[in-house]
């Protein structure tokens, strides 16, 4: 093999595994790693893009990994450089996306020392990763690298992390790089457990699918509408499995559930005597949530054996490849399946108040604008081929309550960490990724400032990008849990931005809503706008203080 150093088997090992962008920032202990990716004369080399943060980088990065399957790659320097990439990589292994994220460091014999930019790397990074490692020769990094990439393919998928000291990346490689590791299939649950499956859907009265995040790759939603062709079976989604029900199949939707236990969702898991949890975690939505005070059976099919609570006892567990599970289940069916006239009857009721909740309140208040009419405009613009990234705040409720979806991963939330910053640096990592496609972003004026630099990086890479600004000058998600536990609010007040000059600051383009400026008209113009452009959309949250109230199931109405 032809002699190369650490960076250049890192770079090969980039190729190999068929990696298309690297995301980071540099500095001086990983600066030879970014030399290699940006002069390399391989045309497979992955593109890199620089960030303006590290935290932004990993989001990008969490961003392919959740919408490919495959992971991100993110790389940065030693100590600020690695920190920063905390909250990006716990984000990440709590919400099922796949990172290799790779972390330079100080020389191999400074690494017991008091010295520049020295932390323990590998100590930090444990807990919010499946693996770590810090390589002490650059014979191993191709295998660390490869042992990375598998294992955070692996269900649950997640982060992982590198430490690689500066001398490793200069130091002689001897031993060839690895190539890609073969992909590993699961095979299905023993057969008498998918009768068992098929038997209580059979018996129950009122048998509900709820979806999670491990139901939401392309594969496993496939499975599932084959499934409920045969199986019509309503059907829940979390919020990070929307997008699983396809137009063909929206009858089976009665919407999505998450954080308070007030949805027509929730109203149907109680009544249920049997829930199907497919690919469920409690991270998007604690079983003592929805699973309290009901009674019914409970079968959990899924990659991943469940956490098992008080509240979560399944009567059956199912662990394999869940569309391939459900396929056999499927066959079971052969002479078809429908539930009962008053089973329809009450679903029919149910769909009633699902749409009818989706309807914008008539309003005498020009300057500002209700969550439901963003929401109905921006549906209206939004075809099946568009990604939709949203951040959190009282928008990420409304958008993950009212926001129709029907293809999977094509409407993003932040539901195991609810990290604020996302949407901006999802939203770059989908219009790499689908090209030639519209991508939305959503945020409120809050999160918005956590990743708002990355604008430069999106005017950079020309990327055609909407960002939504719901602007009503508080951390309101905060503000109106505050208000519904103290009758007050504190900590929760910010400043003005003239969010439409701060795009053009960048090279984009700002747009605001006001009365002379329709919420239409500026959004038509939005999405005939070349690049980045960010629409700043005053908002009437008079409505919040609904969001959490405890609206007990059954009076639901």
């Amino acid at each position: 093999m032809t002699e190369m150093n650490g960076a250049k088997a890192i770079t090969q090992s980039l190729i190999n595994h068929d990696v298309q962008y690297v995301f980071g920032i540099p500095g001086a202990k990983v600066d030879q790693l970014f030399d290699d990716l940006q002069y390399s004369k391989d045309p497979k080399t992955p593109k890199l893009i620089i960030a303006r943060h590290e935290q932004n980088a990993a989001f990008m990065a969490s961003g392919i990994g959740r919408l490919t399957g495959k992971p991100g790659i993110v790389a940065v320097t030693s100590g600020p450089g690695v920190t920063n990439l905390a909250t990006g990589l716990v984000t990440a292994t709590a919400e099922n996306d796949p990172i290799v994220a790779i972390g330079g460091q100080v020389k191999r014999d400074d690494l017991a020392r008091l010295t520049h930019q020295s932390i323990a790397s590998t100590a930090l990074m444990a807990p919010t990763t499946k693996f770590t490692a810090e390589i002490q020769d650059a014979n191993n990094l191709s295998e660390a690298f490869s042992n990375a990439y598998q294992i955070s393919m692996q269900a649950k998928k997640g982060a992982t992390f590198l430490s690689v000291p500066q001398n490793v990346l200069s130091d002689t490689v001897t031993r060839p790089v690895m190539k890609a590791p073969k992909p590993v299939r699961q095979g299905i649950p023993d057969p008498t457990d998918l009768k068992k499956l098929a038997d209580a859907i059979r018996s129950a009265k009122l048998p509900v699918i709820l979806t999670g995040m491990r139901a939401s790759d392309d594969e496993t939603a496939a499975g599932i509408r084959h499934f409920l062709k045969k199986v019509p079976l309503p059907v829940v989604e979390t919020y990070q499995s929307a997008g699983v029900i396809s137009h063909d199949l929206e009858d089976s939707y009665f919407g999505r559930v998450g954080l308070f236990r007030n949805q027509p969702g929730d109203l149907l898991l109680k009544k249920s005597d049997l829930v199907i949890a497919v690919g469920y975690d409690p991270i998007e939505y604690e079983a003592r949530n929805w699973n309290h005070d009901r009674k019914g059976q409970i079968i959990n099919l899924d990659s991943v054996l469940p956490e098992l609570t008080a509240d979560y006892q399944p009567d059956l567990i199912l662990q394999g490849n869940i569309a391939a599970s459900l396929e056999a289940v499927s066959d079971a069916f052969a002479l078809g399946f429908t539930l009962s006239a008053e089973t329809n009857t009450y679903l029919d009721s149910l769909r009633h108040k699902l749409e009818k909740r989706d309807v914008p309140p008539v309003s005498d208040n020009k300057d500002l604008v209700h969550p439901l009419s963003i929401v109905q405009e921006l549906q209206k613009r939004v075809d099946d081929s568009m990604t939709v990234t949203v951040d959190v705040g009282s928008h990420y409720i409304w958008m993950a309550r009212h926001f129709r979806s029907y293809e999977p991963r094509h409407l993003l939330f932040s539901n195991g960490m609810q990290t604020l910053g996302v949407a901006l640096p999802w939203a770059i990592s989908a219009a790499l990724v689908r090209p030639n496609t519209q991508i939305v972003s959503v945020s409120g004026d809050g999160g918005f400032l956590f990743s708002g630099q990355e604008l430069e990086t999106a005017v950079r890479e020309h990327l055609n990008i909407v960002h939504l600004i719901w602007d009503d000058g508080y951390y309101d998600m905060v503000r109106f849990q505050e208000r519904a536990k103290y009758g007050r609010e504190s900590g929760v007040k910010f400043g003005p931005v003239d969010f439409a000059k701060y795009a053009e600051s960048f090279g984009a383009t700002g747009l605001r809503v006001d009365r002379d400026h329709s919420l239409s008209e500026v959004l038509d113009q939005a999405f005939a706008t070349d690049g980045p452009v960010v629409v700043d959309i005053p908002v009437d949250y008079a409505d919040n203080a609904e969001l959490a109230k405890e609206m007990l199931p059954d009076k639901f109405n």
